[in-house]
């Protein structure tokens, strides 16, 4: 990975520095919020790659665990505020455990 330095050398614009300009800088709201839909888009990507791996439709995920297709859907597409109890059960719905790490 390039340094700042080596970026800027090459011309590139560091993506720090686009993040701020375009969300402002880090512990403002603006930011919070940026990064926060970040992290709903990861876990939703991951719940697809799992859901995918284990050969499963929304529909099918939805019906084990007892949800609706849609849920299934809006999380997968970061656009559901999801409790943990709930994350925990989908990831078990796909013979999947999960775990965290508080940084």
């Amino acid at each position: 990975m390039m340094t700042n330095e080596e970026l800027e050398r090459k011309g590139c614009t560091p993506i720090e520095d686009l993040i701020a300009e375009d969300f402002g800088e880090v512990g403002t709201p603006e930011r919070d919020e940026f990064e926060r839909g970040c992290e709903a888009f990861i876990i939703g990507e991951r719940l697809k790659a799992e859901r995918l791996k284990a050969g499963m439709t929304q529909e099918q995920l939805a019906a084990k665990i007892g949800t609706k297709k849609s849920y299934i859907s809006r999380i997968e597409n970061g656009h559901a505020d999801i409790q943990l109890s709930t994350l925990f059960k989908i990831f078990q719905g796909l013979g999947r455990k999960i775990s965290f790490t508080i940084m």
